[in-house]
């Protein structure tokens, strides 16, 4: 059971029983808010529901927050007592209201929900029996473990230096060792052990950044995303160790899907085919660059390869969860094939969002004959999990009782839980097709999905603002501000002379061949 938020309720002290007390504002009674609701207003949000004989309490998130007193203090109580009863009847409407993104100290309420110990249920969660009876209704443990993986792919995009006028354009904006302390992810109990590259001179479209300077980083790669694996803490809890491997995708959908080539490649022996431009990406490597003289492919297998041999010889358990949104959900898949092909036996759960088809049915089949769990997560709006092949497979789609058994035809793989933006109070009553791709709404949408016939649950728990960093998806009432996550000053400093600047990195974030290099021999 989630603990109520503290701004919002408090544990009656000296009580024999547990019991939670409703504490209004400035008098405001609880009969006194009844009384000015409307009748269309939705007063089940302040039902107090008792649970069961194991004196649990499921509180309904009571818009009365008990965090304002140090402001209002400063203003009279008539004052205070109208502004409050405004407050309260606006706040009836929506779990979150513009006063929730004010901060007030200590008081506020966590935005994730206490961990659970997952040891012994770890292969349901990660696909065992195809999450049968996990999704609808979602399992809040397994709620928990996808977001989690959602916030590894989510920080390929955050840590990414999307500058075109750096000369860093295309790299990671911090060396591995502080990639999850920079963007707050240290809690999730991972640590990544290398950074992996893919060329971006490859037959696709526009789906790398390069600088508009002569000199660049690297004229060849991009970052694509990085390897991690849990510590000693988090694999007790989760059962094993896990290795992650987060696949950077695309931001925004907008022409580049349309424009894709729908080209299937035959890969090994057989009937095998898939996508040629997704391919291209995880195989191509050339001697005369300094960050790719491996594929991604080989920089993968080399480190996981490298961690399944150091942690079986201590006896652990061990499993391998790749992750990506977009095009990384692609990457993950072909990512998931070579390691289910190369290394039999190893566990291997892909968990995706908003990602394409990749392959044909012998593609899918395989898969699933080499124990591969794949969990796709999309959203309604979202036009990205249609292509390749938008209109061509959706007419046979239709025909799909003759078209089934044909391999020139592209299909999904494994299980889909399907979201649906409307479903959010929170978001705009409008199908974006650029918006409804972003990853934080894709994020933002799980952590309060029930299930498919419930409404967006009252407890979410993480932070509604995180919608608009790249999007202006939010209501007006919340008065975020869209695409508000940004470099202070767009990246410029004062230097001492009292001029504006780009800074340079500090030298352990400076991309190196030579660092790379170093890291395999450390390995």
């Amino acid at each position: 059971m989630e603990v109520p938020p503290l701004r919002q309720v408090r544990k009656e002290k000296g009580a024999k029983k547990t019991k939670w007390v409703l504490k209004l504002k400035f008098g405001v009674t609880w009969k006194a808010i009844k009384k000015a609701s409307s009748s269309t207003m939705k007063l089940n949000r302040f039902h107090l529901t008792c649970a069961s004989s194991m004196k649990q309490l499921s509180l309904v998130r009571v818009q009365a927050e008990e965090a304002v007193k140090p402001i209002q203090q400063a203003h009279t109580k008539k004052t205070a007592s109208h502004h409050v009863t405004k407050s309260l009847l606006s706040l009836l409407q929506l779990p979150y209201t513009a006063s929730d993104f004010i901060d007030w100290g200590d008081l506020m309420t966590p935005t994730k929900s206490p961990k659970e110990n997952i040891s012994t249920k770890w292969c349901e969660i990660h696909g065992l029996h195809n999450w049968d009876s996990l999704l609808d209704p979602l399992h809040p443990w397994l709620r928990r473990e996808i977001i989690k993986y959602g916030e590894f792919a989510q920080a390929t995009y955050d840590g990414f230096d999307f500058d075109p006028l750096s000369e860093f354009c295309g790299s990671c904006r911090y060396n591995r060792h502080k990639l999850f302390e920079e963007l707050g992810l240290t809690n999730h109990g991972y640590e990544v052990t290398k950074y992996i590259y893919a060329m971006s001179h490859v037959d696709v479209p526009s789906w790398f950044e390069r600088s508009h300077l002569g000199e660049t980083w690297s004229k060849d790669s991009n970052w694509m995303g990085y390897v991690a694996v849990s510590n000693d803490e988090e694999s007790e809890r989760i059962g094993r160790r896990d290795i992650v491997m987060a696949w950077r995708g695309t931001i925004a959908p907008t022409e580049w899907f349309t424009d894709l080539k729908a080209m299937l490649e035959r890969i090994g022996d057989g009937k095998i085919k898939v996508q040629h431009g997704f391919r291209s990406i995880y195989k191509s490597k050339s001697e005369f660059t300094r960050y790719n003289k491996l594929s991604a492919s080989e920089q993968v297998m080399e480190e996981v390869n490298r961690l399944i041999k150091f942690y079986k010889a201590k006896g652990e358990e061990i499993s391998f969860t790749i992750t990506g949104h977009s095009l990384g959900g692609a990457l993950a898949l072909l990512n998931a094939y070579e390691a289910a092909t190369s290394i039999p036996g190893l566990p291997i759960t892909v968990i995706s969002f908003g990602a394409p088809r990749v392959g044909n049915l012998a593609f899918k089949e395989k898969l699933d004959e080499m124990g591969v769990k794949t969990l796709r997560i999309v959203v309604k709006q979202d036009i990205v999990p249609k292509f390749p092949g938008f209109v061509f497979n959706n007419i046979l789609h239709k025909l799909n009782f003759v078209t089934k058994n044909f391999n020139w035809v592209y299909r999904h793989v494994g299980s889909q839980l399907e979201l649906d933006m409307f479903m959010s109070p929170y978001l705009k009553r409008e199908s974006d097709l650029i918006g409804s791709h972003n990853l934080e709404i894709y994020l933002h949408l799980l952590d309060g999905f029930l299930s498919e016939r419930r409404k967006f649950r009252w407890n979410a728990r993480r932070d509604v603002a995180l919608v608009n960093k790249r999007t202006d998806m939010l209501i007006e009432e919340l008065r975020i501000p869209k695409f508000w996550y940004q470099l202070p000053y767009k990246g410029l400093v004062l230097n001492k002379h009292g001029r504006w600047v780009k800074p340079s990195r500090e030298p352990e974030d400076v991309p190196s061949p030579l660092s790379v290099a170093s890291e395999n021999e450390l390995h």
